[in-house]
């Protein structure tokens, strides 16, 4: 679907680059009028100065009427006063000036207030006449006092106004209009190029032409770029091998109903055997016997593993204490094994769990000891708080785990610590264990027992 203009990144950057520029504009402005304001004042102040001074050299100290209305025409002013110290005033002004609407003396103004004083000019002070004083710059210790109509410096303010308004337009679409293209090629192109990618991939992960091409750019940009290309890559591999996994899982089952068809059949032949009175026949008997079972007994943990999907947990707070127990309990029934149970986990201590699965994880870690331990050991489980997790050992006094077992602990198929093991429960167990937000790890292990330590968040 595509994205209208105006919704766009691209739409959305160009607005805000205009504004950004036009707000620039407008704090410019804002002390630039102010500022303009002054200067026609200054030039008002100066003006009538300059005409006092034909009036000093007439004779007599007066002028013709209509020279004097001349001299106030150029100087844009109706009245003009002069006090300085020699002489304390003397004025020049039309016939009738006009009354006096403001007064506005610059040598007590500050920024703030020229700024308000400009503004009130361009929102109604066309009509106005006002009287403004300053000390003169030829003359200092002057003062010049001129009275005009703000007409000429409402439409000398007004026409710097629309100047400043036209350039700032002009400049903030040069502006935006360069940043946009700036902004396109750097960054829109790029990231239009990398999302029709991933909806490219998204549609068909697997097929090579939908991975992202390599970039020679060394910004965040190109980074992300290769980290992409990177992550396609992998995921490819893994989808290709999850779709061989998926193969190999669907011939494993059908296997392992062949192979335990066949285990049946061989073991109904050993049942056979093991009524015969031949003596090496019944000492090999045993050994065939629970070799078939074994072999039934992992092509059914195999089979069980590959269909398994990532179970939906059903979590509720019960004692961890008892669960401890009922393991126990269980795993006792399944051996003949004489096995001390050491349950050190505090009453107190209840876990929010599905209770189902982590049930489970104790019985691989406990079935596993027990394999360890074929003469018969000891059992401990303990459990502690430790700030916001529980903290349970499960330790063993078997003969300890071997290096090259260690590696690949809790790899399935590869992790077994004992011959013709598969390595399923730990792996097992770190996925159950993972899913509740906790995770399981060897502690320590050696000649004298195995250590392992889960964790669980708390409550």
């Amino acid at each position: 679907m595509r994205v209208p203009f105006w919704r766009s990144l691209s739409g959305r950057l160009l607005l805000l680059t205009v504004l950004f520029v036009l707000l620039g504009e407008v704090l410019i402005y804002v002390p630039s009028i102010a500022r303009y304001r002054l200067a026609y004042l200054h030039e008002r102040v100066e003006a009538g100065h300059l005409a006092t001074l034909a009036l000093e050299a007439a004779p007599r100290g007066q002028l013709q009427p209509e020279l004097e209305a001349r001299m106030l025409g150029h100087a844009m002013v109706d009245a003009v006063v002069l006090r300085t110290p020699a002489r304390s005033s003397f004025m020049m002004s039309v016939d009738m000036p006009p009354p006096v609407d403001d007064t506005f003396d610059l040598r007590e103004s500050g920024p703030v207030e020229l700024i308000f004083d400009a503004f009130d000019v361009m929102i109604d002070g066309k009509d106005k006449t006002i009287r403004v004083l300053d000390e003169s710059r030829m003359a200092p210790g002057t003062v010049v006092e001129v009275v005009f109509g703000q007409g000429d410096l409402y439409k000398s303010m007004r026409d710097f106004s629309n100047r400043i308004l036209t350039l700032s337009i002009i400049l903030s679409l040069l502006t935006a209009s360069s940043v946009f293209v700036s902004l396109q090629w750097l960054m829109i192109g790029p990231l239009r190029t990398i999302t029709a990618n991933l909806a490219r991939f998204r549609k068909n992960p697997e097929d090579r032409g939908s991975q992202i091409a390599d970039t020679n750019r060394s910004d965040e940009i190109g980074l992300a770029q290769k980290s992409l290309s990177d992550m396609q890559r992998d995921l490819r591999r893994a989808l290709l091998q999850k779709t061989r996994l998926a193969a190999l899982g669907s011939a494993m089952g059908k296997v392992n109903h062949d192979l335990r068809n066949t285990l049946a059949t061989a073991m109904i032949a050993s049942d056979s055997l093991a009524q015969s009175e031949d003596p090496a026949v019944q000492k090999v008997t045993p050994r065939l016997v629970s070799a078939m079972d074994r072999a039934v007994a992992l092509c059914s943990r195999t089979l069980d593993y590959a269909q398994s999907d990532e179970p939906e947990l059903e979590p509720a707070r019960f004692s961890l204490h008892r669960m401890i127990d009922d393991v126990a309990e269980i795993v006792a029934m399944d051996t003949d094994v004489k096995i001390d149970w050491v349950n050190e986990v505090p009453a107190d201590i209840e876990v929010t769990a599905d209770h189902i699965q982590l049930f489970r994880v104790f019985q691989n870690l406990s079935r596993n000891a027990l394999d360890a331990m074929p003469n018969g050991g000891r059992i401990c489980i303990s459990a502690r708080r430790d700030n916001d997790e529980i903290v349970i050992d499960v330790v063993d006094n078997g003969p300890g785990i071997p290096e090259k077992a260690q590696a690949n602990l809790f790899q399935p198929f590869a992790g077994s610590a004992r011959p013709g093991g598969s390595g399923l429960g730990l792996a097992i167990a770190r996925e159950n264990m993972r899913l509740h937000g906790g995770d399981i790890t060897l502690a320590e292990t050696g000649a004298d027992g195995t250590r392992f330590r889960l964790t669980l968040p708390a409550d």
